[in-house]
Parts: C-alpha cells; sequence; structure tokens
C-alpha cells in the first residue's frame, strides 16, 4: 500500500513539473520571437485605444468595476471551492470513516468550522449587504 501512496504522489509531482514549466516556457518563447522579430512590436495610439465591436467607443478611457463585484466574484470562487472540497469527502465518508475513524471527520468539521467563522466574520462586518 506505501508503494501506491507514493506512486500517486509521483504522478501529481509530475503533472506540477509540467503545469509549471508549460506556461513559463511559452512565456519565454513569446519574449525571445519579439527579439527575433517574428512576433514585431509597433505600438501606436489606434492599437492601444479601446474597440467596441466597430462602433464608436462611448467612453474616452476604461471604466473599472464597483468593488463589490470583486468581492462577491471572490465569495463565490471560496464557497465553490469549499463545495469541490466537500463533494469528495462526503461521498467517500462511508468507506473511509472505517479506515481513518474520527480524524476523518474531525478534519472536514474543522474546515467547515473554520469557512463558516470567515462567512459570520464577513456578515457581521455588513461585506455581504449590497448597499
Amino acid at each position: 500500500m506505501l508503494e501506491n501512496y507514493f506512486e500517486n504522489y509521483a504522478i501529481l509531482g509530475f503533472y506540477l513539473i509540467i503545469s509549471i514549466t508549460v506556461p513559463i516556457g511559452m512565456i519565454t518563447l513569446s519574449r525571445l520571437a519579439q527579439f527575433v522579430k517574428v512576433r514585431p512590436s509597433n505600438p501606436s495610439e489606434l492599437k492601444e485605444s479601446m474597440y467596441e465591436c466597430g462602433m464608436k467607443p462611448e467612453t474616452e478611457r476604461w471604466q473599472g468595476f464597483n468593488i463589490k463585484y470583486y468581492f462577491y466574484a471572490l465569495m463565490f470562487v471560496i464557497f465553490d471551492v469549499e463545495t469541490i472540497f466537500l463533494f469528495p469527502w462526503a461521498s467517500k465518508y462511508g468507506v473511509w470513516s472505517k479506515e481513518f475513524g474520527i480524524a476523518f471527520f474531525l478534519s472536514m468539521f474543522i474546515f467547515l468550522f473554520v469557512v463558516t467563522i470567515g462567512y459570520v466574520y464577513a456578515w457581521k462586518k455588513g461585506d455581504l449587504e449590497w448597499n
């Protein structure tokens, strides 16, 4: 069983190395292509201006979003990740609870407790209210 355990982590380590190397390699090749003149860089006022599907822009500058939108997007990501952690745990609870005992249940309880404390803190602070 211990051999399979390390083999699984070897696969995870290999995937981690590939997932870090590929984006760095792509960025590096893009930068090198600029110096070799494969991808010329000729910035102009027209290229840096806004483009709205062929129509004239309504404003002269980019307008940012209200910061509340970013907060709600961040809250969505947090609770989405919580669901991603919770679903496999719940689906394997019956099988793994016999093997790992109460520690398996307590680890998820602590995770949910920390997330709930964060949610209550944001609620009490008034960050979940849309004004």
